[in-house]
């Protein structure tokens, strides 16, 4: 493995952003680039040479020109889409793995498969791994009695095919078929992709972040979202408002705390789930894993997000400070991870 003081870190991170993104009033569109650029600052602190480039869609060739004409020792990738759509996320992976060039995170089926979210659960399915029973709605054809028929209600709808907690709201709580078939329908029209209508798990919401080698994974510290503060009338769910805009009810009803007051037994099972979805869908060297707690104390993976903020103020570097990794660690934990694995790949073939 190369030694840190000789090691060339390109951090690669996305210059397009979100149309639904730039709509809220008070994103800043700035924070991508912001936090590309903490994170390369945290890589030279532990060590590494680091630098940092912005990409777009139409910018591929002046990437290749850099990867090819400047080669990296590894590329850290903060890339979460491109030209505007997070489904072209899989792009600078999949280049990335035909230059032969080592890089953190997950590979470009992985994020396929976490991006189109019922290709996950049938995974997850297949593997014995509970995730809420579903129902992938497409068109207008899907919204009839008959093809909404057999669903446990209340349902909850996301899109399949986003993450951020675009298009989520109070009303994607659909506690019968009329519900479900106008926000479904709403949906469809404004996104222009398909959703996923599943089974609400009413219970503890779980954030986890799995880290580690394949064969010693493990999970910092659990972190779960307090709804304490959220008015009565509202569902406990982290909408797209309790994300991205601070004067919102759901803003101030959804702070992520550590978990307490949690049984050995579930706190085992939440880790386990964790980490068996963690390997079911090919994951590599960090991601986290959202799941609900049911009365009965069984954890259901709700989403999965293999390539998740890594930006100083996000779950991932508040769960390490919890397990006692400063940040500039944490940073340096995760390009020691890609590389031992990239040696492993060249000496054994396999990841």
């Amino acid at each position: 493995m190369t030694s840190p003081s000789r090691s060339r870190v390109l951090v690669v991170y996305n210059t397009d952003y979100d149309a639904e993104l730039l709509s809220t009033e008070g994103v800043d569109e700035s924070a991508v680039e912001q936090a590309a650029r903490a994170m390369t600052d945290a890589i030279g602190e532990a060590g590494y040479r680091a630098d940092i480039m912005g990409v777009e869609g139409p910018d591929l060739g002046t990437l290749i020109d850099r990867l090819t004409g400047d080669r990296p020792d590894l590329v850290f990738n903060a890339c979460e889409s491109m030209s505007g759509d997070v489904r072209n996320e899989i792009l600078l992976p999949a280049m990335l793995d035909m230059f032969g060039i080592p890089y953190t995170g997950p590979d470009a089926l992985t994020i396929g498969l976490c991006l189109h979210k019922e290709r996950s659960k049938e995974v997850l399915i297949a593997r014995g791994i509970a995730t809420p029973p579903y129902r992938l709605l497409a068109g207008p054809h899907d919204l009839d009695d008959d093809a909404l028929s057999g669903l446990d209600y209340p349902c909850f709808v996301k899109l399949a095919h986003e993450d951020a907690s675009i298009g989520i709201e109070a009303a994607n709580v659909a506690a019968d078929v009329a519900a479900l078939r106008a926000r479904a329908g709403a949906m469809i029209d404004k996104y222009h992709q398909p959703v996923l209508a599943e089974r609400y798990i009413e219970g503890r919401e779980v954030n986890v972040t799995v880290m580690g080698p394949p064969d010693a994974l493990d999970c910092l510290p659990l972190h779960e979202i307090d709804f304490a503060a959220m008015p009565a009338d509202r569902p406990r769910i982290v909408s797209y408002a309790a994300k991205w805009d601070e004067s919102h009810v759901d803003y101030a009803g959804t702070k992520p705390v550590p978990m307490r007051a949690v049984e050995p037994s579930v706190e085992a099972a939440i880790r386990a789930t964790a980490i068996a979805t963690f390997r079911a869908l090919g994951c590599r060297d960090f991601g986290r894993v959202d799941l609900r707690v049911d009365a009965n104390g069984r954890p259901w993976v709700i989403d999965v997000n293999p390539n998740c903020d890594l930006s100083p103020d996000a779950g991932v570097a508040r769960t390490a400070r919890a397990a006692g990794l400063e940040y500039p660690q944490l940073m340096g934990r995760i390009c020691e991870l890609a590389w031992s694995r990239h040696a492993h790949r060249a000496q054994t073939g396999a990841d």
